[in-house]
């Protein structure tokens, strides 16, 4: 078809010239409450960007409006700062001379707004609605407003981006639908635009859920004008897990399932009008708007494959096919082999494809210490084209959070949410309640990749983590013998102080026990960081005893040749060479 044709063009254009904006190519995971060792229901995020990244975890307390006030709508700002002013937090006031952010344009505000926490995009609030985001493909893209009134004036743009959304989303709602039908409805009325304007970045999908239930949403732009938007909704199974990296996962709507289903009155007419469907046949959302995987092959069908053959390795899902969209290779779901729990999904988040044919510690490409990064860019990748397996595991990751709802609970601490910052491989999870944006210390609310700071956790894991790179294979053993035991211990305070609020509601115990744990981690990582230059300094082991040589791997020094070195000297005899 010609739509393939241009399709085909556009990938190799990809590969050709490295169009992939890497700053939106996250991984998400929802798990039902049936399918969790608790009744829990589960969500989780990566937001896989670049050095520029704006990791920042920000408190937004409940606020209250005038009658008539009106919601600034903010531009999609991905990177540091994110924004900049006094309309959320203090946390975003300008300094070094920053330039306050403007808005684009306004919707009517309500009354009152919930409290909730965000980073790039809104993560959970006080009533356990939790969020998360993974951009996705289009066949329709639009532009987003560069100004206030511009929409108004021209018509030529769309006004509200995926990270307002679900801002506003968890600003107003109390429930995973009444989420997803804020944003919907807003969407249609002010225009939706994905972060940019190429296929590969047009569109967006959300994982949206609270303590009973969670949903996959995802949303386009109606028109090139960004005039309205075009969404669906699907329910998770309560006994399965999802998965989205990138790509839409539903399939065929069933228009008659209003318990499973939710949707944009346009939706039908969007397609028919384009010639994407006809009235009588199965509406397959994915297949009619999605422009397929972006990069590379495999670079969401893997990931959707490795998390799924985790989740339920009994399903033994085909890691390799043709073409991610028209083949289908994997369900909207999986049922999962075991109940889960929030470390299964962190688990998750720290896979390299381990153990597999397409394992990231192996080889010549992973180093002579099994290094799993792949670094991206360069002028290398100017003279060669070629790609890299894309694990769930990144080393450009800026943040990560898994949120567990509890419905049995009060909501204050009902919704927990384990947040970290970098790579998941070489950070440490830490707890957060819903109900208490005052635990939050403020080194997890400041920092970034341009300015390093002792005062910031971010740069607590980023130096673990840049550490980490130069003798993995060992240095990964004393990372992880430090997150599992804070981890754990982090674990056992949430539930120790889940007990004691239900008991006695001592907010302030709560609020110092977080904030101390919280802290502790930094600390330990910052010693961690140091420790690991210690313990392998000038390629040694040093610990427990110092001097212990490693040297290189036998295999790797074949590979490079090391046999073919300079030769041995000649044999002394005597006072003197013997001569050849």
């Amino acid at each position: 078809s010609t739509w393939g044709n241009i399709l085909d063009m556009w990938r190799l254009l990809c590969v050709l010239v490295g169009c992939v904006n890497v700053l939106h190519a996250c991984t998400t995971i929802a798990v039902g409450k049936s399918a969790t060792v608790d009744g829990s229901v589960l969500t989780s995020h990566s937001d896989d960007g670049s050095g520029k990244s704006d990791p920042r975890l920000v408190p937004i307390q409940r606020m209250y409006y005038r009658p008539d006030s009106r919601r600034p709508i903010y531009p999609d700002i991905e990177l540091y700062p994110r924004y900049v002013g006094k309309d959320r937090s203090s946390f975003y006031f300008p300094v070094n001379n920053q330039n306050v952010t403007q808005p684009i344009g306004f919707i009517p505000q309500v009354n009152q707004t919930n409290a909730y926490f965000e980073a790039t995009y809104g993560i959970i609030n006080e009533f356990q609605v939790a969020i998360s985001e993974s951009t996705c493909s289009s066949r329709i893209t639009a532009d987003g407003c560069e100004y206030a009134g511009q929409r108004e004036q021209l018509g030529n743009c769309a006004l509200l981006s995926i990270d307002e959304l679900s801002r506003i989303a968890l600003e107003r709602a109390a429930t995973a639908r009444d989420a997803i039908q804020t944003m919907g409805d807003l969407a249609c009325e002010f225009g939706f635009h994905g972060p940019g304007t190429g296929l590969e970045e047009g569109a967006e999908s959300l994982l949206v859920a609270d303590p009973n239930e969670a949903y996959v949403f995802h949303i386009i732009p109606s028109d090139e004008n960004g005039t309205s938007a075009v969404w669906v909704a699907q329910r998770v199974p309560d006994n399965g897990a999802a998965v989205v990296a990138n790509l839409f996962t539903i399939r065929v709507i069933d228009f008659n399932d209003t318990t499973n289903f939710m949707y944009s009155p346009n939706i039908q007419t969007v397609a028919q009008s384009r010639g994407w469907w006809s009235p009588g046949t199965p509406f397959d959302f994915a297949g009619i708007f999605s422009a397929g995987e972006y990069a590379h092959r495999y670079y969401s069908g893997r990931r959707m494959w490795r998390a799924f053959s985790l989740l339920s390795p009994s399903t033994k899902l085909n890691p390799e096919y043709s073409d991610l969209v028209k083949d289908n290779p994997y369900p909207f779901f999986v049922v999962p082999d075991k109940k889960l729990a929030p470390s299964d999904l962190t688990a998750i988040y720290r896979d390299w494809y381990g153990g597999t044919p397409y394992d990231l510690t192996a080889g010549l490409a992973a180093g002579p210490y099994g290094s799993p990064n792949r670094y991206s860019g360069g002028a290398g990748e100017q003279q060669v084209n070629g790609s890299w397996e894309r694990p769930i595991d990144l080393f450009r990751t800026s943040y990560s959070h898994i949120s567990q709802l509890r419905s049995w609970l009060p909501n204050e601490v009902g919704g927990v949410f384990w947040f970290s910052q970098t790579g998941p491989h070489g950070n440490c999870y830490i707890p957060f309640f819903a109900g208490f944006l005052d635990a939050v210390p403020d080194s997890f609310s400041s920092g970034w990749g341009g300015e390093f700071s002792r005062n910031t956790s971010y740069w607590a894991f980023r130096s673990v983590n840049t550490i980490l790179d130069l003798r993995f294979n060992h240095m990964i053993l004393d990372v992880q013998k430090e997150q599992k035991q804070w981890e754990t211990t982090g674990q056992t305070l949430v539930d120790t102080l889940v007990e004691k609020y239900v008991a006695h509601h001592n907010t302030a115990f709560v609020i110092n026990a977080i904030q101390t744990h919280a802290a502790n981690v930094v600390a330990a990582w910052w010693s961690l960081a140091d420790f690991l230059v210690f313990r392998y300094a000038d390629g040694y082991d040093n610990f427990p005893a110092a001097g212990a040589s490693i040297g290189y791997p036998a295999w790797w020094l074949k590979a490079v040749g090391y046999q073919n070195g300079p030769p041995p000297p000649p044999l002394l005899v005597g006072n003197g060479p013997v001569r050849q």
